[in-house]
């Protein structure tokens, strides 16, 4: 069950209303690196979360904080589309935030929502979940959940570079101190499973006496020439998870050219492959 008292997490406040940065919060709300889709990734981890009880609030409470930052983003567009033209008129007539509506509002705040946030990304593409990555593997989530907080307080960052208006800046200071934190409480997540050599290769349930190992801690490289391929920390020296040694070799084929036979009659293959 969820509650809610009708206030902002953070205050919000635009002493600039910019209809074309409004457009650009979008992307913090609907984009594939937005709040939306990290509210939703981690409430369906949570509903799925198995094992310790702690790991399942620990999401369901992050993904509560989540949907309050998509209210602040949502408050915040709809104030900084203040004052944005009704009508192409508005802009003929030398409105300058009327010039928004050809060089960079969305219309679709506009025709759609009254001029109000939608869950949309800045191009206003609709947010289709396609991004939600719930396993049912909690260290897996927790991975994924470090990745979402990186790229999200990328967006955050530079977000914050685009504006000179202070009430904006105050509000991303706020949630890219948040995704620094996210990032934190999931890595700790990890080191609490046991860190590296405990949580990888993930599922560590599976025994890797069953895998071929022969191809484990191997990096591969496809140059044409047969060349080694590059070196780094991933051919070199004990693997993260500790259980074997990174190497590297040039790759060949183990298998034969492939041949599928003659296409099955009432299969709608042509003649000759028949």
């Amino acid at each position: 069950m969820f509650y809610t008292d009708g206030k902002l997490q953070y205050p919000v406040r635009v002493e600039n209303p910019d209809p074309l940065f409004a457009r650009a919060l979008q992307q913090a709300i609907g984009g594939v690196e937005g709040e939306i889709r990290v509210a939703m990734q981690y409430f369906f981890q949570a509903c799925g979360a198995r094992g310790n009880p702690k790991f399942r609030d620990l999401l369901m409470n992050t993904a509560a904080e989540e949907l309050g930052h998509i209210e602040m983003l949502a408050t915040a567009v709809a104030m900084n589309l203040e004052g944005a033209p009704l009508s192409l008129k508005e802009e003929v007539a030398g409105d300058p935030v009327g010039g928004a509506v050809l060089g960079g509002l969305n219309l679709k705040n506009l025709l759609s929502a009254g001029l109000s946030a939608m869950p949309i990304d800045s191009d206003g593409v609709p947010f289709n979940m396609s991004h939600i990555y719930a396993s049912g593997n909690i260290a897996a989530d927790m991975s994924a959940n470090v990745t979402a907080e990186s790229t999200g307080r990328i967006l955050a960052v530079r977000l914050y570079n685009m504006t000179n208006d202070p009430g904006m800046k105050d509000m991303l200071s706020f949630l890219i101190a948040r995704d620094t934190m996210h990032q934190n409480q999931w890595l700790a997540a990890l080191q609490e499973l046991g860190g590296h050599e405990e949580v990888f290769p993930i599922p560590n349930s599976f025994p890797q006496e069953q895998e071929n190992q022969d191809f484990s801690y191997v990096f591969l490289g496809f140059q044409n020439d047969g060349s080694e391929p590059v070196q780094g920390r991933w051919t070199e020296g004990q693997s993260i998870d500790g259980n074997g040694s990174f190497s590297s070799r040039p790759m060949q084929p183990l298998g034969e050219k492939p041949n599928l036979g003659r296409a099955k009659p009432n299969s709608g293959a042509q003649a000759e492959q028949l």
